[in-house]
């Protein structure tokens, strides 16, 4: 029997979601954030470059992404937050929590 070589797992990898993270475009994304923790990603960068809007629904995933994350052993970051998702997030303390950076 030849040694098949075996395919490098993935454990870290940059998300960048399709617009702002509000109630009625989370369905997908969720699942999407679900498939990459199940599938051994522990490093998740979300890049928010083409985000304007972040609404409760929307922290609410992120905090959960963050969770997951965490109970794996790993860790969420958000990169290029507008000014006022940094300040909302500055207000709620969620930086606090995991790595958040602006534009």
């Amino acid at each position: 029997m030849k040694n098949e070589p075996k395919l490098q797992e993935i454990t870290a990898t940059v998300l960048k979601p399709e617009g702002d993270l509000v109630s009625t475009k989370l369905p997908a994304l969720r699942e999407r954030l679900r498939a990459m923790v199940a599938s051994g990603v522990v490093q998740l960068t979300i890049d928010l470059a083409g985000t304007q809007m972040v609404d409760s629904a929307g922290i609410g995933l992120l905090i959960s992404a963050h969770n997951s994350l965490k109970k794996a052993g790993g860790e969420l970051s958000v990169i290029h937050a507008s000014k006022d998702i940094l300040n909302l997030f500055r207000t709620m303390r969620i930086h606090q929590h995991f790595t958040v950076s602006g534009n």
